[in-house]
């Protein structure tokens, strides 16, 4: 199993390298594996039996130790097709965004990150973003918007050594951005 690196170690708050294209097999075999521990993280009965294990939706390449630009998101959308957002991104890249801001209401919480950070995180609202795919074996672009596109914004921060708690006012954590939507 992989092990969190938590965000008192310098290598969390460093920017990560570009991966190189063709994807080598190793660099699959570690967003599989961290594809897997996501699984496991949201199962039930996995955390009964591994209560130091944090459920989570999204988890970049630097949270387990590598440096390098990528990442993986899994969780289920909660619509009537019963359909999932799942991703293998390698070097992804936000090629546009809205003025528009948004931010989680009940705030943002991270695998790496065991102290609760209370504060509004301001996010786009809207995003889109181009990247290898690796579990569909292609590259994409992604058109994200309200949670999708603030759980991309959280994972690619990683890649930059950025955490979400960087992005709370510290003189005003409540501080409200006129026209913001809560998510």
């Amino acid at each position: 199993m992989l092990r969190i690196v938590k965000d008192n170690a310098k290598s969390i708050h460093s920017p990560s390298k570009e991966v190189e294209m063709p994807l080598s097999a190793e660099d699959k075999s570690l967003l599989d594996e961290m594809l897997k521990y996501l699984y496991d993280s949201q199962d039930p009965a996995f955390r009964e039996k591994n209560p130091k294990i944090r459920e989570g939706i999204g988890l970049a390449a630097p949270q387990v130790g590598v440096n390098k630009r990528m990442l993986v998101i899994t969780y289920p959308n909660y619509d009537e097709k019963k359909t999932k957002t799942e991703y293998q991104l390698v070097n992804p890249k936000i090629v546009s965004n809205s003025i528009k801001k948004c931010y989680l209401e009940g705030g943002e919480g991270c695998l790496s990150v065991d102290q609760p950070h209370p504060g509004r995180v301001y996010r786009d609202f809207k995003i889109t973003v181009k990247a290898y795919n690796a579990l569909i074996g292609s590259n994409v672009v992604i058109k994200a918007q309200g949670y999708d596109a603030v759980v991309l914004q959280h994972e690619i921060d990683h890649l930059d050594g950025i955490l979400f708690y960087d992005h709370i006012n510290t003189k005003n954590p409540e501080m409200e951005i006129p026209g913001a939507i809560a998510v």
